[in-house]
Parts: C-alpha cells; sequence; structure tokens
C-alpha cells in the first residue's frame, strides 16, 4: 500500500505559493494522517468517545472486517514534488497557502517536500537576505521559523516512524543549533511572527506559527490509523490495541503544541532555552506513543506485521520510481556552519576572560556537532518500533547536545557587556549567505 498521493490540491498550492506553473506530470507522495469519522459495528455502535472518533466509517468489531473507507486522506495524482521543491518560492504569498482548503484539510501537511516548501516561505518573508537563507536544511526546508523551532514537528515524527520518510526527522542536527546561537533573525522581523494586538482592536491572527507550530484539528493530526487498520486487519483486540495508540498519537501532538513559542526570544540563550522546550516535549510524545506502538505491533501475526511493514516498503519504491529526492540527513554540517571566530573576534574584541569563555563554547559545538554526525539515520529500523525507537536516541543526542551548548553559551554570554552582546546578536542576521 502506497501512501494517497495529492492532486488538485498541490497544483493549486504550487501556484499560490511558487507562481509557476507545473507542466510535467509524475506523482507525488502524501502521507495519509489523522482521525476520521465512525467506528462501527459490533460492538454496539461504534466508538464515538475519546481523542478521535475512530476508524474512517469502514472497520468492523464482530466477527469479520470490511475494508476501510479512506477518510481525508485518500488522494491521488498531482505533481512531481521534487519539481515542487525546486520551485521558485514567494515568501510573501505564504499566508494565502496556510489559509487554503488544501491546508486546512491537512493535504498539503501530509507531504514532506509539500510542508518544506510552505516552512521555507514562512521562514524567508521574516528575513532581508538573499533567495535562500544561510541556515537552510539540505531537503529545502528550515529548522527556524522566526522565534519557532522544529515546524511541524510531530508530521516529522509520524512520517518516519510509520512512512520510513525521513526527508523531515533526519534533516535536524547541529547545523540548527549553530542558527540557534546565531540567530539569523532581528528582533524587528522576529516580533512579526507573533501575533500583535493593535490599540482599540483584538488581536490580530497569528502570521505563520499556530499552523507551522501543530494543528489541533483531529481530522488532520495523528497516526494514519485508517491506513494502519486496512493494512493488516486487526481482530477485536488488536483493533482495541490501535485505538489506543491513535488516542496517544493525538494527546502527544497536543503535547508537541504546548512548546510553540509565546514571545520571541531574542537572544542566543533564549533561543537554546526554546530549542530545548521544544525537544523535550517531542521526546515526552514519543513516551506517549512508543509504549502504545510497541504493545500494538506485538500483538500481530507475522503476516499483520509484514503488512504494517510493507507501508513504507510501498512508499520508498514509489518515491524511487518518481525520482524524487530521497531522505536528505544533516548528520555532518557543511562548512556554511564553520565556527564565526575572525567574525566573532572582529566585533566584540574580547578580554581574556572572555576569549577562554569563548573557547569553551566553541570546543563544545565542536563536540556535539561530531556527536551528531555519529548518531544518524541507521539504515536496519525496517519496522515502525525501530524507527521510532531511533527518534528516540536521535532526540537523547539531540537534546544532550542542546544542554551542553546551552551551559557553555550561558557561561560565556555572562561575561559580556550589553554592546557585546548586541553585537553578537548581529552576527546571524547580518549574515547573507
Amino acid at each position: 500500500m502506497v501512501r494517497p498521493l495529492m492532486g488538485i490540491a498541490v497544483v493549486a498550492f504550487a501556484c499560490v505559493l511558487a507562481g509557476a506553473a507545473l507542466a510535467k506530470g509524475g506523482h507525488g507522495g502524501g502521507h495519509g494522517g489523522g482521525h476520521g469519522g465512525g467506528h462501527g459495528g459490533g460492538r454496539g455502535g461504534g466508538h464515538h468517545g475519546g481523542h478521535f472518533r475512530g476508524h474512517g466509517g469502514g472497520h468492523a468489531h464482530g466477527g469479520h472486517h470490511r475494508p476501510v473507507r479512506f477518510t481525508a486522506g485518500a488522494r491521488r495524482g498531482g505533481p512531481n514534488f521534487s519539481q515542487i521543491r525546486n520551485a521558485a518560492i514567494r515568501p510573501a504569498n505564504y499566508r494565502n497557502a496556510l489559509n487554503s482548503s488544501a491546508f486546512r484539510n491537512g493535504r498539503l501537511i501530509s507531504n514532506p517536500a509539500a510542508r518544506a516548501q510552505l516552512v521555507a516561505a514562512a521562514a524567508l518573508a521574516g528575513w532581508s537576505g538573499a533567495s535562500s537563507g544561510w541556515w537552510q536544511h539540505p531537503g529545502g526546508g528550515y529548522g527556524w521559523v522566526g522565534p519557532l523551532f522544529w515546524p511541524f514537528a510531530y508530521n516529522d515524527l509520524y512520517d518516519y516512524t510509520i512512512w520510513g520518510d525521513g526527508l523531515g526527522f533526519w534533516g535536524y542536527g547541529y547545523p540548527d543549533i549553530y542558527a540557534g546561537l546565531f540567530g539569523p533573525y532581528g528582533y524587528d522581523r522576529l516580533s512579526a511572527y507573533l501575533p500583535q494586538q493593535p490599540q482599540g482592536r483584538r488581536r490580530a491572527r497569528s502570521a505563520p506559527l499556530d499552523q507551522l507550530c501543530g494543528s489541533d484539528r483531529r481530522a488532520i493530526i495523528g497516526l494514519p490509523i485508517d491506513q494502519i487498520a486496512a493494512a493488516v486487519q486487526p481482530s477485536d483486540p488488536q483493533g482495541a490495541d490501535l485505538d489506543a495508540l491513535g488516542n496517544a498519537s493525538v494527546d502527544a501532538a497536543a503535547l508537541i503544541r504546548t512548546s510553540c513559542p509565546t514571545q520571541a526570544a531574542a537572544t542566543a540563550p533564549g533561543r537554546l532555552a526554546a530549542m530545548q522546550l521544544r525537544v523535550e516535549a517531542m521526546q515526552k510524545a514519543v513516551d506517549l506513543v512508543q509504549p502504545a506502538l510497541d504493545k500494538f505491533y506485538g500483538s500481530l501475526m507475522d503476516e499483520q506485521k509484514a503488512r504494517f511493514n510493507a507501508l513504507a516498503d510501498d512508499q520508498r519504491r514509489a518515491t524511487a520510481s518518481n525520482n524524487a529526492n530521497p531522505s536528505v540527513q544533516n548528520c555532518g554540517a557543511s562548512a556554511a556552519f564553520d565556527w564565526p571566530g575572525a567574525t566573532i573576534e572582529e566585533r566584540l574584541r574580547p578580554s581574556d576572560t572572555q576569549r577562554a569563555a569563548l573557547q569553551v563554547l566553541q570546543d563544545t559545538s565542536a563536540k556535539v556537532s561530531a556527536s551528531l554526525k555519529a548518531a544518524c539515520e541507521p539504515n536496519e529500523a525496517m519496522t515502525p518500533p525501530a524507527r521510532m525507537a531511533a527518534i528516540r536516541k536521535r532526540l537523547e543526542v539531540m537534546l544532550d547536545g542542546i544542554k551542553s551548548v546551552r551551559a557553555a553559551l550561558d557561561d560565556f554570554y555572562a561575561t559580556l557587556n550589553d554592546e557585546q552582546k548586541a553585537q553578537f546578536e548581529a552576527i546571524g542576521p547580518r549574515r547573507i549567505s
């Protein structure tokens, strides 16, 4: 089974966001997700409580299983997503994409390449530099959008867990910590990402952060329970475990959403604190979902496990046949993220004491970069539980790295006067490539 493919909605997205007609055909990979309406059958009318309203109307408990009717996830056809990824982006138009029906019903955010384009447009809308920002991920997205670290975090988690698609999740690494140290946005542009409240008016709607940080709509969040049920055809007890997994996934999405920023961190210590909060929330989300996933997977027969695993296998084959870009990792930092020692020396003119603290920060950053490079995507993670275990390990390494760099940064930052702090904060915004 291949994840649903997207059609007219993506054409509209490409036109709105990129303003370019896509001349060629092809196929893109849109993941299904979220929970839809009515899980009925031999349990006295079905489940209509809890966190979501069951599977999409066709998974009946009570002796036999009808094919599951996919809800909003079933979409086919559409342009090649490698073309979308490489299309010219118009950052000023990202609001239109956020307000489109394709975004609201989850079609855009179900595909990693489409999300990367949306994130890129939002990230560059508040930046005054060149056409692409220096903190861009190899896959086209950005780890920082204004004050928000890791947009669409939950989607990246379940894309890799279920579909084996690491374009989003494994794109994060040391370069994002570097961008936390040397933030690309000046404060005036940074604050524009947060809701404003003009005098005498109601609070304005937030620009991108409400939508990019995580949806609160149950129709588009959580794991693609319908597709999992269609693949494995669970028994009654297995169906109960799958329901529990679906509920856990919705709770996890809500938990990650609590880490959305409510104010703009204008300093490097504030940005690293926001990073830490976000990754800690993602860890807690994994803590919610992993036991439920392990229990459900462990309840399956070997043939059912094979069909569950095949969701990712089929998707990889479809991606390869469409010549789409494979998973892009941030395991090694490029030269673009070399330590800006000369720039810091020139702008701050540190004293001997400050220079010693700065050296500790540089050395710590180098060690963290090496540790994240070593903890790269494992090739042997071929099952959903194994991929979630890999996620847990990567988040642990990421969080340890953030904490280490943050401690060294705090020590260095405490030695600076106000003018030196201002010069340090100006390094990222003044960088143009």
